[in-house]
């Protein structure tokens, strides 16, 4: 029993070691968690003003244009997610560590996701304003966009890992996970639009949750296989 409890310790103990690894290695880099942030701003701020004022035509767009954007801005960083370790020889050391490589890559998934997804998320109710989308809506939004985002940098890891490496990762990476990203997109808008008209939206919660538990559960795996394949 006490050899159970050591080497659930031992596995926690990795997981946090890595998240924290990765947070302060963003923190020394702050660049590349504020270039999706800005991306995103730039995107929901400039379509109003080509679309027009009209208050109902933004708030008919505002959903859509808020997930595709916050889509785009999470893979604009996803390719970077193995690359520096990859290039300073840390991604052997990860490979050949004692604790489990699906530990370890769940760990750089939430470490991602923490840098670049939950920002986006923070920063999502202050542009949602700019389509005039009603307060009573933010909170749909935000945990729409927590589940959203969460499952593409879990995605984003398979796809990160087959292409680390790779002369214009980013393209093929884009073209890896867009299919896969697609329920999420579709969902997570749909679902923020039927909030807005007043709608029931527990379904589409319900299915970004258990989209979300689906690739937390599996990713790790198919990240680690994929970082071995990559690394033969």
């Amino acid at each position: 029993m006490k050899e159970l409890e050591q080497s659930e310790s031992d596995l926690i103990a990795g997981l946090v070691a890595i998240i924290r690894r990765d947070l302060l290695l963003a923190w020394k880099r702050p660049g590349d968690a504020v270039n999706p942030l800005m991306f995103y701003a730039m995107v929901c701020t400039l379509f109003p003003l080509a679309t027009g004022p009209s208050a109902e035509q933004l708030l008919q767009y505002g959903p859509g244009v808020l997930w595709v954007a916050a889509l785009l801005a999470t893979l604009l960083a996803l390719n970077g997610l193995f690359l520096s370790d990859y290039e300073d020889g840390s991604l052997d050391q990860l490979i050949l560590s004692p604790q489990p490589l699906p530990l370890l890559v769940l760990g750089k998934a939430l470490a991602h996701w923490l840098v670049t997804g939950l920002p986006l998320v923070l920063m999502s109710p202050l542009l949602a304003m700019t389509f005039s989308v009603p307060s009573n809506v933010m909170g749909i939004l935000m945990l729409t966009l927590t589940l959203g985002t969460l499952s593409l940098s879990m995605l984003g890891s398979i796809g990160a890992a087959l292409t680390v490496g790779l002369n214009r990762g980013n393209a093929l990476l884009s073209l890896l996970i867009l299919p896969l990203a697609m329920p999420v997109l579709i969902f997570g808008a749909r679902t923020v639009s039927l909030a807005v008209a007043g709608d029931a939206t527990s379904a589409g919660v319900y299915i970004l949750a258990a989209y979300c538990m689906f690739t937390v559960s599996l990713s790790p795996f198919a990240t680690a296989a994929a970082l071995k394949i990559s690394n033969e």
